[in-house]
């Protein structure tokens, strides 16, 4: 499995370098363009899941006491599992779902259509999965810590419910999107407030442990290939969104040019990664508690970028597999999709579905791109120097789109 994830990413790498070296310069405009904050947060909020709130303050202690990750700081560790280089993959696939396949139409191949919704709706159920495992350390009051409550099964399905509900109108990918980057941020300020305000902590420790984050930079070699398995993980679960992120976000590229949006998917929503994350070191290393309305706060940012997340995937996979409201009826489409992902957050409860397997089949549709491009569509690929000429930038065509 390491071997064929190196694959993965090598061919993703080589990729991205041609990718700029052919198109660096070509202005991207996807089917329903939104202005480049809208677009930033769309991306930041769907790209991103519980695991960003949650993850960290379990973390840190692993990476502190592992060889595998003693050639630096944990807080870079956990900024490389996360931040910077691995949004490169949500470019590519950016890139290739908004100017690519409009010529190619891969995906559109019927086996394809298959697999692709396999891995959009297995990824899906991951990300609620995720929120069920993590609540009962975030939320002991309910339990030992350790113990899946029943109250834990109703938050998760209640969250499940919601993201059904908000994917019935696109109205609501604004809204939930920006929603969610203002509750983050505001996070972090009332995280940060609390330690440095309320707290016996300076400013000054907390800048000064930012600036361990510059151990990522100095050794990003490490993280382009996986460390070990649990960084395989990761590398896997990145790959299996990846597919699907940029189906979602091509459609709102809104005529930034190519090394522009990818600048954009590295450093935005690396700032505040790094913010967050350094805010949760200092916790850990002052040994602060979170007990309380602190971890109360996270659970709830944490169930909303669920829900974001959520929204964002039901809504490609029904629009792929043409169950839109309209065709089933409303009523019909939130109990199928509701009982589908509930089921299947079950399944990985189980574990009877791992993300790793998902990813490793995302690896498999590159290369099965790549073949067929380079077997039946390299001349009309060779020819691209333009978004799909339908495409206007118009942005009130969001507007319009509900």
């Amino acid at each position: 499995m390491l071997i064929w994830l190196s694959a993965g990413i090598c061919l993703a790498l080589v990729a991205i370098i041609f990718i700029l070296w052919k198109w660096g310069n070509l202005k991207m405009i996807g089917v329903t363009p939104v202005k480049t904050f809208t677009f930033i947060a769309i991306l930041f909020t769907s790209g991103l899941d519980v695991g960003l709130i949650m993850f960290p303050l379990t973390e840190f202690n692993r990476y502190s006491s592992q060889a595998d990750y003693g050639f630096t700081n944990p807080l870079a560790i956990e900024f490389g599992f996360w931040g910077f280089f691995i949004w490169a993959f949500y470019f590519l696939t950016c890139f290739y779902f908004c100017i690519i396949e409009p010529k190619v139409k891969f995906f559109e191949i019927r086996w394809v259509q298959l697999l692709n919704n396999v891995v959009i709706i297995g990824t899906c159920a991951f990300t609620a999965f995720l929120l069920l495992k993590n609540l009962p350390w975030y939320l002991p009051s309910l339990s030992d810590s350790k113990t899946i409550e029943p109250i834990f099964y109703l938050i998760v399905f209640a969250a499940i419910a919601l993201a059904v509900y908000s994917s019935t109108e696109l109205k609501y990918v604004r809204l939930l999107s920006l929603s969610s980057t203002v509750m983050f941020l505001a996070l972090i300020a009332f995280m940060w407030g609390s330690a440095f305000v309320w707290g016996d902590s300076h400013i000054s420790q907390y800048f000064a442990e930012e600036l361990l984050l510059s151990g990522y930079f100095e050794n990003i070699q490490h993280f382009l290939f996986p460390i070990n398995k649990y960084h395989a993980f990761y590398l896997f679960w990145w790959l299996a969104w990846s597919v699907m992120i940029g189906q979602f976000t091509a459609r709102f590229a809104g005529g930034l040019r190519t090394w522009q949006l990818l600048l954009a998917m590295l450093v935005f929503p690396s700032i505040p990664i790094a913010l967050w994350f350094g805010v949760l070191w200092h916790y850990h290393q002052a040994q602060i508690p979170t007990a309380g309305i602190r971890n109360l706060m996270m659970v709830v940012v944490g169930i909303l970028f669920v829900v974001n997340s959520l929204d964002s995937l039901i809504r490609l996979y029904t629009d792929n597999l043409k169950l839109s409201p309209q065709r089933l009826g409303r009523r019909n489409y939130l109990l199928l999709n509701f009982a589908g992902l509930v089921a299947l957050t079950l399944l990985f409860k189980a574990d009877f579905i791992k993300i790793q397997w998902v990813g490793a089949l995302v690896i498999g549709l590159f290369y099965c791109c790549l073949a067929y491009i380079l077997h039946k569509k390299l001349r009309s690929v060779s020819l691209i120097n333009s978004s799909p000429k339908e495409n206007k930038l118009n942005f009130d065509k969001f507007n319009l789109s509900h």
